[in-house]
Parts: C-alpha cells; sequence; structure tokens
C-alpha cells in the first residue's frame, strides 16, 4: 500500500519546535528533545517518545556465560543517554541552519515545500565518545524516508546492535510483516521461511529468565495495528496502521512490549512492568546469539558487530 501524492507540505516554524503538515498527516521535530516528537496519521498518534539510536539489547544466557556485558556494558549506558548536538533543517535542498527563536520570525504562518528534511546529529557518551546522524526526510505523499549513520571509532567495544527506537504510546493489537517465519538472528535463521505473517501476542519468549527475543530478520515491510490511544475524547476507535519498509535493503525489526533495559531489569517474568506501551527496534546491525553453549562460548566471528567501522541504514515510514 503505498500513499498518493497529494499537495505541497506546509512548514511551521516554531520557537522550539517545526511542524511539518499535509493531507492526512502532521508531523512535529522537537529542537529541545532532540528527536521527531509526534507523528499523527489521520488524527491518531503514534509516538510517546521521540525515536533515539539505540545499541543494546538485553542480555542472552550466551552472552552471560561469554561475559559479554562486562566488554560491551558501555552501550547499555549509551542506550540510555544520548546528546543531542546539532540540528539542521533542510526545505527543498536549501539548508535553513537550526530556525529558532527570534530567527524563525522571519518565516511566515504559510510556507510551503515540496520536501523538508531534519537532520539531527548524536553524541554517545562512551570514550572514546562517537557520532550517530538520524535525518527524517518528508516529502508530499506524508512518507518519511530515515537514513541513520553510525561512525565508527577506534577502541570502542563490540556492538550488540545498531538502530533505531519507536516507542508507541499504547500496546499495539497486532502486527504483519513480509520476512522470515518466527524469531530469527543473523547466526539463527536459516530454518527461516520467506512469507507473510501475522503476530498477535506481543509478549516475550517464556524463557526461564526474560532476555533478548522476538527478532525478525530480512524484512521487505512491517505493518504495526493499534486502536487504543492516550487520548480520552477520541471517538474513532477502528484499528489504525504505520507501516514501516525498507529503502535500499531488508530491515530486520522486533515489536515487543518493553525496552531493552525494561527487559534487563527483570530476573522473572513477574518482575516486568504492565505490558502498556510498543516498543518498535528497526536495526541496521544485529550481534548473533551464539547457542555453541552458555559456559564461555563466544558468537563465531562473521555475527560480531565491529564498533570501530561505520554502519548505514536506512527505511520509509508510511
Amino acid at each position: 500500500m503505498d500513499c498518493t501524492d497529494k499537495k505541497s507540505i506546509r512548514v511551521v516554524y516554531g520557537d522550539y519546535t517545526l511542524g511539518v503538515h499535509g493531507d492526512g498527516y502532521d508531523y512535529i521535530f522537537s529542537y529541545a528533545q532532540g528527536g521527531l516528537e509526534s507523528i499523527v496519521k489521520n488524527g491518531y498518534e503514534w509516538l510517546y517518545r521521540c525515536p533515539k539510536p539505540t545499541f543494546w539489547r538485553a542480555l542472552t544466557d550466551n552472552d552471560r556465560g561469554s561475559k559479554f556485558h562486562i566488554k560491551s556494558g558501555s552501550w547499555l549506558a549509551a542506550d540510555m543517554f544520548i546528546d543531542c548536538k546539532d540540528i539542521e533543517v533542510i526545505v527543498d535542498g536549501v539548508s535553513q541552519g537550526k530556525p529558532v527563536a527570534p530567527g524563525n520570525n522571519k518565516y511566515g504562518s504559510d510556507v510551503y515545500a515540496g520536501e523538508v528534511t531534519v537532520k539531527f546529529t548524536y553524541e554517545t557518551i562512551t570514550k572514546p565518545s562517537t557520532v550517530v546522524e538520524v535525518s527524517y526526510m518528508v516529502n508530499t505523499k506524508g512518507n518519511i524516508t530515515v537514513y541513520t549513520h553510525y561512525t565508527g571509532a577506534n577502541g570502542l567495544p563490540e556492538l550488540p546492535v545498531f538502530g533505531l527506537r519507536l516507542i508507541m504510546p499504547t500496546l499495539a493489537d497486532k502486527y504483519l510483516y513480509e520476512g522470515l517465519s518466527g524469531e530469527t538472528y543473523p547466526d539463527r535463521k536459516a530454518g527461516g521461511e520467506k512469507g507473510i505473517y501475522e503476530v498477535d501476542d506481543l509478549s516475550l519468549t517464556p524463557y526461564l529468565v526474560p532476555q533478548e527475543c522476538g527478532l525478525r530478520m530480512d524484512a521487505e515491510w512491517v505493518e504495526v495495528f493499534r486502536h487504543t490511544s492516550l487520548n480520552n475524547s477520541r471517538k474513532d476507535v477502528s484499528p489504525q496502521r504505520l507501516r514501516i519498509e525498507k529503502k535500499d535493503k531488508e530491515i530486520s525489526f522486533s515489536c515487543l512490549p518493553y525496552t531493552a533495559t525494561e527487559i534487563e531489569n527483570a530476573t522473572h517474568h513477574e518482575e516486568l512492568p504492565p505490558a502498556r506501551r510498543t516498543v518498535l527496534c528497526v536495526y541496521g546491525a544485529v550481534r548473533g546469539v551464539g547457542g555453541i553453549d552458555s559456559w564461555g562460548s563466544d558468537v563465531e566471528d562473521e555475527y560480531h558487530i565491529d564498533a570501530e567501522k561505520d554502519i548505514h541504514f536506512s527505511f520509509v515510514i508510511c
């Protein structure tokens, strides 16, 4: 399902936000929060928090056995805390810099464009630090093409994952995707079969200890369906859909009720908080899970993620 071409984009230059509006969509980019703050499709909100780069996945038994968390634990801190260092707004190919007050007063209330890009530059708190750029390019169809680039730096430990985490306000009813069947990982996907699959149970895989689970590899697209909202005045409770699709190459994703940190904090399933949000992580790189044994064997070499090398990936929100 592709969006059909509509009218030009209306751009609103606020003091601390940039509004991007069109037929059936309203997006808000926050300078204060350092990210895309709101995705409203047909009056329905899809974001609870600004999407941010993610570097951590919950540990597996094999990770603990090989002491991966001791070697790469700094990425957990980087996942929780990241600093937005720079913001650039580009309208129809022309940079507007960071149009905050009072400079934004030069713009009128009716500014139209054919394409708007907002680029956020983040710096990690690792030692040494490195930089991640996330750009959102909005076209007149209301599609958002997301470009994400991680800059490798010498001396950084291996990455667990690299991707973008989107947190939605309420728990999803289900998701539909085209990709490999079942739970798959780079070193555990030979048995996956390509097809279109529907998942209506977002609960964690019932391992004895809550841990990393739910990844879907080599996906063409994923559609998340929700009908609930935090807006008590909303009258229409029909299911709503948000679609993520590949741009250049297939994507990997997980769609769970918890962040990696929430899973990490629980040693038993009853310690997990109530399932009330949807955490959709879209990944450009994922470490293997191993499984040779749980007493010290590391993941095979080809399934490591070298943090000293650049990583980039892209996808489309529509």
